[in-house]
C-alpha cells in the first residue's frame, strides 16, 4: 500500500489542545472591561473620563501582555528538548 499522499504530523503535538494565547486572553479582557465600563456609565453609577479609561486600559493591557509573554517564555524554556533542530 502506498502512503505517499498521507499527510505527516512531524513536529506537531496532536495529543492535546493548545493553550490559549496570551494576546487573545488580554484582548478579550479589554473588550469585557470596556463593555462593563460602558454599562456602568450608562446606568449613571459612575461618571467616567474617556481619556483616563483608555490610558488605564492600555497600561493594564501592556503589563498583561509583557507578563504573559515572560511567563510563556519561561514555561517554554522549561520543557525538555529533543535534541533535534
Amino acid at each position: 500500500m502506498d502512503n505517499s499522499n498521507t499527510p505527516t504530523t512531524a513536529g506537531q503535538d496532536t495529543g492535546g489542545q493548545s493553550p490559549a494565547r496570551v494576546g487573545t486572553v488580554v484582548w478579550g479582557l479589554i473588550v469585557l472591561a470596556l463593555a462593563a465600563l460602558i454599562i456602568v456609565a450608562q446606568l449613571g453609577i459612575v461618571t467616567l473620563n474617556g481619556t483616563y479609561v483608555l490610558i488605564g486600559l492600555m497600561i493594564g493591557a501592556g503589563v498583561a501582555l509583557v507578563v504573559g509573554g515572560l511567563l510563556s517564555a519561561r514555561k517554554r524554556d522549561n520543557e525538555p528538548t529533543t535534541g533535534k533542530s
